[in-house]
């Protein structure tokens, strides 16, 4: 006589996305190798044995943490790639997005910006390494073309004003909080007004001799440890 097949129990979409966000600030404020089961289970107000019901390990809801994260940042990315903007207009729309998914996914993002070198060497998480490919790909490609249409200016190190952009766009994460005064529009607005104007092209270039004044000569009285200065 045949048997019926036990059905395949799935957690409720809601509550394992609420799971997941739990799991994620906890992964971000203590890092991943620190989080057990059971502080993520304790920050859920639940047992260890039951949050293995809806996931069988801490590496698999790290995995959709981070595969959420950055399949909705691509899903940005790509629109405003495929929009045929200029390189200054796309540079801006990359900011703002990078900026809309800090505050849609802060803890994510914290722990892709602190835990993805660590990561990249499992093979469950080469996929990270791939999206950094990407990401590198697509900032340097923008910067380049602004180069290229005399959009940016001409001296401009390319790789170097990408690791600028990048990092400071995403070091964001450590202090953004969403829901805050300003909106991630707004932060990126302030931003871009202040990196733009760095990377633009200028009528005047930004005078040498402002980067090699001399050193404030020494007092004629000499200052004495005990004074509380520090000896040269």
């Amino acid at each position: 006589m045949p048997t019926k097949k036990k059905p395949q129990v799935t957690a409720a979409p809601a509550r394992r996305r609420e799971l997941l966000d739990t799991a994620a600030e906890v992964f971000a404020e203590q890092g991943y190798n620190a989080t057990t089961v059971r502080k993520i289970a304790d920050h859920a107000g639940m047992l260890a044995g039951s949050l293995y019901y809806h996931f069988d390990s801490k590496e698999s809801m790290l995995e959709e943490i981070l595969r959420s994260f950055l399949d909705e940042l691509w899903d940005g990315y790509d629109t405003v790639l495929g929009a045929e903007l200029g390189p200054r207009e796309t540079l801006a729309a990359l900011v703002t997005e990078s900026f809309r998914e800090i505050d849609r996914h802060r803890a994510a993002v914290a722990i892709y910006q602190k835990e993805s070198k660590q990561l990249v060497t499992q093979e469950r998480f080469a996929f990270l390494a791939e999206s950094q490919r990407r990401f590198e790909k697509a900032w340097l490609a923008t910067l380049e073309r602004g180069v290229a249409d005399r959009v940016f200016r001409t001296d401009l190190d390319i790789r170097l004003a990408y690791r600028f952009v990048r990092d400071t766009v995403w070091v964001a994460a450590s202090w953004y909080r969403p829901g805050g005064q300003h909106s991630p529009e707004e932060i990126a607005r302030q931003y871009l007004s202040m990196v733009l104007d760095g990377i633009a092209v200028r009528a005047q270039p930004f005078p040498e001799r402002e980067l090699t004044w001399p050193r404030p000569t020494s007092s004629k009285r000499s200052v004495r440890p005990s004074d509380g200065a520090e000896e040269d």
